[in-house]
């Protein structure tokens, strides 16, 4: 049986509720730079994702979850993107909104539990992720969840203090036969 629920917290779908904590997460511009982000999002916007946000992975190629702790408060998004289950991978991005509920374990526990469904229940063979260098936080929680790095894109991100390089990393299922 699926388990999306941890000791700390828990996965969840996107909520109509959901409308403020992802206009204040989407346009926190202290993150635009690791997700790509190139101007703000309007809660109109924001409202109409969140009406489609019930779509179907394999039609979308993408899953974005909630993370809640035990007081069903939203801390943080949980993503699988570039979903290809011809190939059985995904990419997989997280976010933890508030620094006090950093480096607590939530991170790690939430990551362990997409893991888990994307292996288990989407039957995929790998999972991928692309970290800034200088992102040291996160580059320690994907290798402790036993990502490898495989590569890095020289000066592959273009920011207002010219190129940063990304670190390409990679878990393949451990559990196949």
């Amino acid at each position: 049986m699926l388990n999306l629920k941890g000791k700390q917290v828990y996965l969840r779908a996107l909520e109509p509720t959901d409308l403020e904590f992802l206009y204040q997460l989407e346009n926190d511009t202290s993150i635009w730079e690791i997700s790509g982000t190139l101007k703000p999002y309007s809660k109109k916007v924001l409202k109409l994702y969140l009406e489609n946000a019930h779509r179907d992975i394999y039609e979308v190629k993408q899953l974005r979850l909630c993370i809640c702790n035990s007081d069903d408060t939203c801390i943080g998004l949980i993503d699988l993107f570039d979903f290809d289950p011809k190939h059985g991978r995904a990419g997989m991005g997280i976010v933890i909104a508030n620094s006090e509920n950093r480096n607590k374990g939530v991170g790690a526990e939430a990551m362990q539990l997409l893991c888990n469904y994307a292996f288990s229940t989407l039957n995929l063979h790998q999972l991928f992720a692309n970290i800034l260098e200088e992102n040291k936080a996160s580059i320690h929680l994907f290798e402790k969840m036993g990502f490898e790095k495989i590569g890095v894109k020289k000066e592959w991100i273009r920011t207002s203090k010219g190129f940063k390089n990304e670190i390409m990393f990679q878990k393949i299922n451990a559990n196949e036969s």
